[in-house]
């Protein structure tokens, strides 16, 4: 079974690797053009949103995330 990663960048880009696919709203998926990997802006000023293009960079995006545990869902009602 194939999985995906998803590697937080500090100061940049979500970066997703493996077996995925990428849809909008409406359900249509993005041409990945047999990429396995593909970065996704997180700083909102990429051109080529809702993929990374380095805007980051210029924009002087900055986050330093660390991993850690979510909370519990909360129970359905």
């Amino acid at each position: 079974m194939s999985s995906t990663k998803i590697i937080v960048r500090n100061d940049g880009p979500l970066r997703v690797e493996g077996d995925f696919e990428i849809v909008d709203m409406q359900g249509k998926v993005y041409g990945q053009a047999g990429h396995h990997a593909v970065s996704l802006c997180r700083c909102g000023h990429s051109a080529n949103k809702p993929f990374c293009d380095g805007a980051h960079k210029s924009a002087g995006f900055q986050d330093q995330q660390q991993a850690r545990a979510l909370p519990p869902p909360k129970p359905q009602v």
